[in-house]
């Protein structure tokens, strides 16, 4: 995501200095099909200052079709400032998105085959909603997003529980740290499933745990659950014989 007070500032410095020594490089514009009207393909921060000093925008006009206009914002784009691995990820989706093939995304953005294939590899499985709670990540690249998209793929991690995490995190850590933190945890849940361990909550305050050699079920008896707590004690020796009657009658009808 772009910060809006750099974006304020970047167009307040744009201005003084066109006021200073006008406008030295045009924006490109084509005929708008519906309307006859002239469409910015790039330049709209100067076409933005311009309008704000109240004079008249330089521009060259060029009769272009719509892969020729994606790859000439995407050059421009892509000269104003580096886009993170992150974002590139989702400027690629955005173009496949509206249409264009990947020989196109691979133009505008400069990329290989692989190297494509690698950003699709994220957006196709680190869910958006991920994605923009983590932020660019300007400093993290190609391994920890792809790293990350494994985690999901192998289902060490699910959009719930991501979201879960990132929610509980100050909103001042810096995105590449959200990031870290969450690969981090996802290594954690995956050593834990590596030893045949998993830990459920069905409700708050129940924690059943299954590693490969018992199963243990706790409840706090504090707070809300306090009173479940004392009628499962009570019950939990009839509960147990139940369900081992039930287990015993089913398995019993599947070997006949």
């Amino acid at each position: 995501a772009v910060n809006m007070d750099e974006e304020d500032d970047s167009c307040e410095s744009l201005m003084s200095s066109i006021q200073d020594g006008g406008q030295q490089v045009p924006i490109l514009v084509r005929k708008s099909k519906s309307d006859g009207r002239y469409e910015a393909i790039y330049g709209r921060r100067r076409l933005k200052a311009c309008r704000e000093l109240g004079i008249k925008v330089r521009a060259n006009v060029q009769d272009i079709d719509d892969a020729s206009a994606l790859l000439a914002k995407g050059l421009e784009n892509a000269a104003r400032r580096n886009l993170s691995f992150y974002e590139k990820a989702r400027f690629a989706e955005a173009i496949l998105t509206s249409g264009h093939d990947t020989a196109t995304v691979r133009q505008v953005l400069n990329v290989s085959k692989s190297g494509l294939s690698h950003l699709t590899k994220v957006t196709q499985h680190v869910p958006a909603k991920i994605g923009d709670m983590i932020g660019a990540a300007p400093k993290s690249g190609r391994p920890k997003w792809t790293g990350l998209a494994e985690h999901f793929v192998a289902g060490k991690l699910t959009e719930d529980e991501a979201a879960n995490l990132l929610a509980t995190i100050e909103p001042s850590m810096s995105s590449d740290d959200r990031l870290e933190m969450l690969l981090k945890a996802a290594a954690k849940r995956g050593a834990r499933q590596r030893e045949g361990a998993a830990e459920l909550n069905p409700i708050e305050g129940v924690t059943i745990k299954s590693t490969n050699g018992s199963l243990t079920v706790s409840v706090k008896r504090t707070g809300a659950n306090a009173g479940f707590a004392s009628w499962l004690d009570k019950n939990m020796a009839e509960i147990i014989k139940r369900s081992h009657a039930e287990f015993t009658a089913v398995n019993t009808e599947e070997k006949n």
